[in-house]
């Protein structure tokens, strides 16, 4: 079994979801709102939080992300928190995964060939989520 992450937004996941999804080619993401919880009686939901993200997950590279909006009262912390690793032996999708993610966002390695691969690049996206994108060491000039 492979290794998942699980990104925390303020508000704006369901767009966060819907935007990996396209860029990545994946299927429709899985949504599902606080509000499509059972009600709780212990924790009642204003109206603004049963529209936020409770869960999603999206495919990324045959690898599950799961996504949330933290409810009011808890404090996202956007950048630092999380990276996110995404190889492919193709360098024609870290290339178009790259542009993509970098469009809105900032670039922190441009992407290019590293001493320990082929081809590597590190982008925020402009929801402020680390990408860490290239070809595994074994693909080294793979295309």
């Amino acid at each position: 079994m492979g290794v998942s992450a699980y990104l925390n937004f303020a508000g704006n996941c369901r767009e966060a979801v819907e935007f990996y999804a396209k860029v990545f080619g994946s299927p429709a993401p899985r949504i599902m709102s606080y509000g499509d919880a059972p009600p709780d009686p212990a924790f009642p939901l204003d109206e603004a939080t049963k529209k936020l993200v409770m869960h999603a997950e999206v495919e990324v590279a045959g690898t599950t992300l799961m996504f949330s909006d933290l409810p009011a009262g808890r404090k996202v912390v956007v950048g630092d928190n999380v990276n996110l690793i995404v190889q492919s032996a193709s360098s024609d999708d870290i290339t178009r995964w790259f542009d993509a993610l970098k469009a809105g966002g900032t670039v922190v390695m441009e992407l290019g060939p590293q001493f320990w691969t082929g081809l590597y690049g590190f982008v925020y996206d402009k929801f402020g989520i680390g990408w860490q994108l290239g070809l595994p060491e074994r693909s080294r000039g793979a295309g």
